[in-house]
């Protein structure tokens, strides 16, 4: 009888767990669904030709396939040179800005550090009371940084967030694997290099890609402070003026006779220039994807 009521038990949850993984896996389907379907239309209308897709009835799938779009954007004078910039700048940027923020977590992780409480109360403090637009700009103009490249990198090198997160996850390092280094004769910077930063993968991809999502999406300060620098100029703000340029465009790519002259439109550039922003970023987030994760939670949270 007891077996027959365990077998009983057994088969009930069995079936329980099937119809779970059915409405779990549903959910998920649909949630997916809402979630790519954006992009994926985005994605079809800037592969459709402009004037077709005045239309509409474009799902998922272009009805007639053109490049002319993406041409569109790239053939206006400075985008080539903006995406030099931005390529240099998101990689200059995002490295020296994670072994700033990375040996500084390390010196404020560590116990033995006489200003440690003091100086991240400080870069806590720094997080809610800024300055503001005018005197950073100011500063930023009595420090020669203005009309340059380097406006770009110095400013943003240390994140008060970003020492943080890193600091958080450093300190859960157990301290006997500094100890033993240390007993063998290595140094802080030996420490840091062979036992710190290999353990520190996790929150490092995470915090490099922040700062590459950051310094790729970025257009304001290139519009602040290098407006009349051609040569500094970043792919997203010639993005940026290219669809304020398509959205005041009064005829919409026809003729006064109502007849196509080109074969884009506002609509299809805005759906091509988006891609081609997001485009990168995609493509380098699911190689730091394993890393992603376990380096946001980890190092978030704190026991």
């Amino acid at each position: 009888m007891a077996e027959m009521d365990l077998h009983v038990r057994k088969k009930k949850m069995a079936t329980e767990d099937k119809i779970f993984y059915t409405i779990n896996a549903i959910i998920l389907i649909i949630f997916a669904v809402v979630t790519l379907y954006p992009v994926l239309n985005t994605l079809a209308y800037s592969f459709n030709e402009g004037n077709d897709a005045v239309r509409g009835g474009i799902y998922l799938w272009p009805r007639k396939w053109s490049l002319s779009n993406y041409a569109e954007i790239f053939k206006k004078q400075g985008m080539w040179q903006g995406l030099k910039v931005t390529f240099a700048r998101t990689l200059l940027a995002t490295t020296l800005s994670l072994f700033a923020n990375a040996l500084l977590s390390y010196i404020l992780s560590r116990k033995n550090f006489l200003f440690k409480k003091s100086l991240s109360l400080f870069w806590l403090i720094t997080m809610y009371a800024q300055a503001g637009l005018i005197p950073s700009l100011i500063l930023y103009r009595y420090l020669h940084l203005t009309g340059t490249f380097w406006v770009y990198i110095i400013p943003g090198m240390v994140s008060a967030f970003n020492v943080m997160v890193m600091r958080t996850y450093m300190e859960g390092i157990p301290d006997s694997l500094e100890e033993a280094a240390q007993l063998e004769g290595a140094g802080y910077l030996k420490v840091f290099w062979s036992i710190i930063t290999p353990l520190c993968k996790p929150v490092y991809a995470t915090i490099f890609l922040f700062g590459a999502v950051w310094n790729w999406n970025s257009w304001f300060d290139a519009m602040l402070y290098n407006r009349f620098e051609p040569k500094y100029t970043t792919l997203q703000y010639e993005l940026m003026k290219l669809l304020d340029n398509v959205g005041t465009d009064g005829n919409n790519g026809t003729a006064a006779n109502g007849q196509a002259i080109n074969k884009v439109t506002p609509t299809t550039v805005r759906a091509a220039a988006t891609i081609a922003t997001m485009a990168p970023i995609i493509a380098i987030y699911p190689f730091l994807q394993r890393y992603f994760v376990t380096g946001l939670t980890i190092g978030g949270v704190k026991e």
